[in-house]
Parts: structure tokens; sequence; C-alpha cells
């Protein structure tokens, strides 16, 4: 007989309006079963690490009737859903067996019964590499920054760079790969902290607060 076991979970209790508030969540503890159901394709995961991302706010807004392409609107009382790195259980899915470490969409929640095409990648894991490391640099942001700057824009060396929204999880990684290849970055974000962040932490050439900026082409040319 299966395994049942206790499953603690970060379910959305509201729809938001404005800022998210601690009150628009709230954390429920129910039972899940370690064993995907007789003839299911899905796969049983144990959730390691989540990530929790801007996208993320948008679907906590009550639907208007359409759908995202990623399957993830949130419904009241439900577990919230994002990326994460998590270990398969058990599965349904000849792709992936017990054991094998993936990054993908799951749920906030210690475990989750999740359609196997909501994996994106097995970890090939490697020694000394952070498996929280898969929620940033080697996960989403990662790979979204990497592939639009070398991928799309065909970044060469030496070149100009300007990244908006540069102190963000994309943004960030944008501005440092730009740097590794010699680059020249300017960055912008909203607030003094933030600038400050691209300069002396990020290792930006410059950066300012668009907020501060009437002129954006101005402050582009200087």
């Amino acid at each position: 007989m299966a395994e049942v076991v206790r499953n603690k979970r970060v379910v959305l209790r509201n729809y938001v309006t404005g800022f998210p508030k601690e009150s628009d969540m709230e954390i429920v503890e129910g039972t899940i079963t370690l064993k995907v159901p007789e003839g299911s394709k899905e796969v049983l995961l144990k959730n390691l690490y989540l990530s929790c991302d801007p996208f993320m706010r948008n679907l906590m807004n009550k639907p208007q009737g359409t759908e995202t392409s990623s399957g993830l609107n949130y419904t009241s009382g439900s577990a919230i859903g994002g990326f994460g790195v998590s270990k398969v259980i058990d599965s349904g899915s000849p792709d992936y067996k017990y054991g094998d470490l993936v990054w993908g969409l799951t749920k906030w929640e210690e475990y989750s019964l999740v359609p196997s095409s909501q994996i994106i990648s097995k970890i090939q894991h490697t020694d000394g590499v952070p498996l929280s490391y898969y929620t940033g640099i080697l996960g989403m942001p990662g790979v979204t920054a990497y592939a639009g700057l070398f991928e799309v824009g065909s970044l060469q060396k030496g070149e100009r760079v300007f990244v908006s929204a540069a102190s963000g999880a994309v943004g960030q990684l944008v501005g440092q790969f730009a740097k590794l290849t010699d680059c020249y970055v300017v960055g912008s974000a909203g607030s003094k902290d933030k600038v400050d962040l691209l300069k002396n932490k990020f290792g930006f050439d410059e950066g300012f607060n668009y907020k501060e900026e009437p002129d954006l082409n101005a402050a582009l040319k200087r």
C-alpha cells in the first residue's frame, strides 16, 4: 500500500489588488499519496527549492476569462505555482524515474503531482554547484538572459549594451554576461539603492534612476 504523508502548501486565499499582503495567502496542511494514480502519465515530485518571480504577481489577479500559456492560472484556495527544483518520487512517464532531479513548473507545496510537460529539464548535477542555482542563473532567469543576449541579440565583444529593469533577476545577469564579453554596460532601475547595486555589486559601468530622468534619450547619450 502506498505511503500517505503530510503535504504543507501555500495557497492563494484571495485574489490580489495592489501590493500582495501576507493575508492574501495562507499555509494549509493536507496529505498526499506517494504514488502516481494508476494509468496516469503525471510525475510526483518532492520540491526542494522554489523560485519567487515577478510574473507570479500577475497570476494573482482575478481571472478575466483567458488562461496563461504556462497553464499556471491561480485559483482561490489552491496552491500557487512557479518554477522550482524537485526530486522525482514516482512517475507515470517513461521519461522520468525515481530519484531524477528536475527543474520546471511546480507548486508551492512539499509534494506536487504535475504533468510531465511542465518539467523543463533533468538536472545532470555537477558536484560543487548548489541545486538552488537552478532557480536562478542555471534556471529560467539565466536561460532568458543568455538566450536573449547571445542567441537573439547576437552580442559581440566590445559592444555598448543598455539594460532596462537592470536590477531584476534577468537584467542583472544580462549586465554581468555583457561585462564578461568586454562590453560597456549601462543599466536603468527604479531607485538609488538599485542603481548603487548595479554599479557597486554587479559591475555595470554606469546606471541611472529612470524615475529621475525626464529625458531618457539624453540620459542614454550622457
